[in-house]
């Protein structure tokens, strides 16, 4: 993903990096990490920090770290004059070994956002069931992608990607190592740059139904029949992310 605008690009950098952020960083801003896992990882990190001082160490705004070992999951916490805080942990890892992954990480006035967000779905999906998504395109877009998979297996049952340069909102699924067929069709446009939106997904026995800002969108059949195997949620791409519910 490029982003139009960017303050400062840094490509193919040697790791360990170190590197400045010019003008420091200010609420509304984003960085993009991109890069792909070791196949033998144990874990990485990112740090935010007010400097590269060792003795004393730096304070770090962020530590960002994703463990592959034992337990996986993501570790965030902060350092202040060489004390580290309470460790927060989110027990789901989107990352994986070997693989290429894409990190946003947005500025806020009270605190970090990052994304892609994982979530899992106990017993899988039922019919009645609603998602809800709450959050804010970013400011420069390309594109955001919502999925609804199997944990088990590389399935896709439900693909939505909707893309804010060419404003159309794909919707398809990946089985057995394959695409479908994608439906495009949209009465409108619901996303813009910068602006809010909530997104309701119903799934029914047949089909799923998406809303957007309380407009219905679109239907999209079931390609996968047994729903119980839709385990897991994720959300990725140039956005920030309020809220997700399952109910």
């Amino acid at each position: 993903m490029s982003v139009a605008n960017a303050k400062h690009t840094v490509l193919d950098p040697v790791i360990p990096y170190t590197g400045p952020i010019p003008g420091g960083l200010h609420p509304g801003e984003i960085i993009i990490i991109q890069g792909t896992v070791p196949p033998e990882a144990d874990r990485f990190q990112v740090d935010l920090s007010s400097g590269c001082s060792t003795k004393p160490r730096s304070d770090v705004a962020l530590h960002f770290s994703p463990r592959f070992s034992d337990s996986p999951c993501v570790v965030c916490n902060s350092l202040l004059q060489e004390e580290w805080g309470k460790e927060e942990t989110l027990h789901q890892l989107p990352y994986k070994r070997g693989a290429p992954f894409e990190t946003i990480i947005l500025v806020n006035k009270n605190g970090f956002k990052g994304l892609p967000y994982k979530g899992s779905i106990l017993k899988g999906l039922n019919p009645g069931q609603h998602i809800t998504i709450k959050g804010q395109v970013s400011m420069y877009p390309h594109s955001f992608t919502v999925n609804l998979c199997n944990s088990k297996t590389e399935n896709i049952a439900l693909h939505l990607n909707p893309r804010m340069k060419s404003g159309v909102f794909i919707r398809n699924s990946y089985l057995d190592g394959s695409w479908g067929q994608e439906e495009r069709e949209l009465p409108f446009f619901p996303f813009s740059p910068g602006e809010y939106f909530e997104m309701l997904l119903l799934c029914q026995p047949h089909q799923f139904k998406l809303a957007v800002n309380g407009s219905h969108l679109f239907e999209f059949r079931h390609r996968v029949q047994d729903l119980s195997s839709i385990d897991q949620l994720e959300i990725m791409g140039d956005l920030e992310l309020n809220d997700v519910k399952l109910w």
